[in-house]
């Protein structure tokens, strides 16, 4: 087994009104919420395909699948949680977590330090080893025009050996 992997994770998801707006665990006021089978939080779906894909272990989908009513409005951190548990119990830790959440409204920054504090919990990382970057789309495609938001992640797990 090689020491060091790298995955990288991505997801979207289309605003909807009545919905709460969910991203990295944290409630964001804002008039829509992303509509999705669970709480739609693409930050947290983005790192949970970034963490398989580091593992080769499949994606989002094929763990937690649309089609299973015990998924239905789950709570984002919970399957973090779970798919935390898988990479340790393969002897991997995670060394670092770099994203992004792209989002023409509302602004992130001021929500990224709870969402890293929230990631770190539920991880077991410390804060300094989470990148949570905000951009836009310059009012560009789908998210530009807030029909959508999206993120992407990258990150490092490795075995000590």
């Amino acid at each position: 087994m090689l020491p060091y992997r790298i995955g990288t994770g991505y997801d979207i998801h289309k605003l909807e009104e009545n919905r709460d707006l969910i991203i990295g665990g944290v409630k964001i006021p804002h008039e829509k919420g992303l509509l999705g089978h669970s709480d739609a939080d693409v930050l947290i779906h983005a790192i949970i395909d970034a963490l398989l894909g580091a593992l080769a272990l499949s994606d989002i989908g094929t763990i937690f699948p649309d089609t299973d009513a015990q998924f239905k409005d789950a709570d984002s951190t919970v399957l973090l949680r779970k798919v935390c548990e898988l990479v340790f119990s393969k002897g991997y830790k995670i060394g670092n977590i770099d994203s992004n959440i792209i989002a023409q409204a509302p602004k992130m920054m001021p929500h990224i330090p709870l969402m890293k504090e929230k990631l770190s919990e539920i991880i077991g990382i410390d804060i300094e080893q989470i990148s949570i970057k905000a951009k836009t789309n310059e009012k560009m495609d789908a998210v530009g025009e807030k029909k959508a938001i999206e993120a992407n992640a990258v990150v490092l797990v490795y075995r000590e050996n």
